[in-house]
């Protein structure tokens, strides 16, 4: 059984992913920003109150807006792209197996191509969101009085260090961002899948809603958040940090000055906002694409 339809508006699945990420990266980042920065504050080696504590929680939102939509589109393009050749590939293999679940993985092979697409999204996406999570994070911890000041700073530098050294500051804390957003994203997106082929498997609808799509988002982002936020920590301290900063040698410095507490800083404002983002980064996805797709 499946769900009305009438003509999709756009036919290509890349196309639609593109602008689907779009939309939905735009909207969870405008919606969520104040807790962002909340967040952010908590976790800054400066402390809260000399962060800003709870004014000016809009600041970096310019650097935001910039990068949201073109993240989460990359993001989604290649998730679903991927997604695709590994089922058709899985299929292929299975027919030739004796049918479904037969592959070399059996019944695991879903999940894993689910983590493996989802992996290759985020580090495509990180292309974008570490430039514009260095310029945020700044702002917002007020190191500077806007995303534009911050930006300006960066690229001052170049008759200083030169274009690589510019480029390294722009992208501070890669590694630990993609270390931070690989696991989150492995643990988030097969519990989404999970919880989406379950509904449809007990609704006998072949397309899941935008509310239903956002609820299973919330529980899946909540879940990931909590376990990947010592991660987000070691990110946030590197990319705030006023000089360049092995990742372990951070790790080191945090540990002695601050204790293995200090890397759950920040973990109720994290839950409940990824929670919180989980639903609508997911609903609006799903909403964007049945719309797309020409599903009532």
């Amino acid at each position: 059984m499946s769900k009305s339809t009438s003509w999709a508006l756009i036919e290509s699945p890349y196309i639609r992913s593109l602008v689907a990420g779009g939309v939905a990266g735009t909207t969870v980042d405008l919606s969520l920003f104040p807790i962002d920065t909340l967040k952010t504050r908590l976790q800054s080696s400066s402390g809260f109150a000399r962060s800003g504590g709870f004014s000016g929680i809009y600041k970096g939102v310019g650097s935001a807006l910039v990068g949201s939509a073109p993240g989460a589109a990359l993001f989604f393009v290649t998730y679903d792209s991927s997604k695709r050749l590994l089922r058709e590939t899985r299929q292929a293999n299975e027919q030739l197996a004796g049918g479904p679940g037969r592959g070399i993985l059996g019944a695991w092979s879903e999940t894993l191509e689910h983590m493996l697409a989802a992996s290759l999204g985020e580090v495509a996406a990180c292309s974008v969101r570490v430039p514009t999570e260095v310029v945020k994070q700044r702002a917002q911890a007020s190191q500077y009085p806007s995303s534009l000041a911050a930006l300006k700073y960066i690229l001052g530098q170049r008759a200083v260090v030169g274009f690589g050294g510019v480029w390294r500051e722009i992208y501070r804390g890669w590694s630990v961002t993609v270390i931070r957003e690989v696991p989150f994203t492995m643990i988030q997106f097969p519990l989404w899948e999970a919880m989406k082929e379950y509904r449809r498997r007990t609704t006998g609808y072949s397309v899941v809603s935008a509310a239903e799509s956002g609820f299973f988002g919330s529980i899946a982002g909540a879940v990931a958040a909590g376990i990947t936020t010592p991660l987000d920590v070691l990110k946030t301290r590197m990319m705030l940090a006023r000089e360049r900063q092995q990742m372990l040698s951070l790790l080191s410095q945090i540990l002695r000055d601050s204790g293995p507490r200090a890397f759950f800083a920040g973990i109720g404002p994290r839950v409940f906002w990824i929670s919180a983002g989980g639903a609508i980064f997911l609903g609006s996805y799903q909403w964007a694409c049945n719309v797309l797709e020409g599903v009532r």
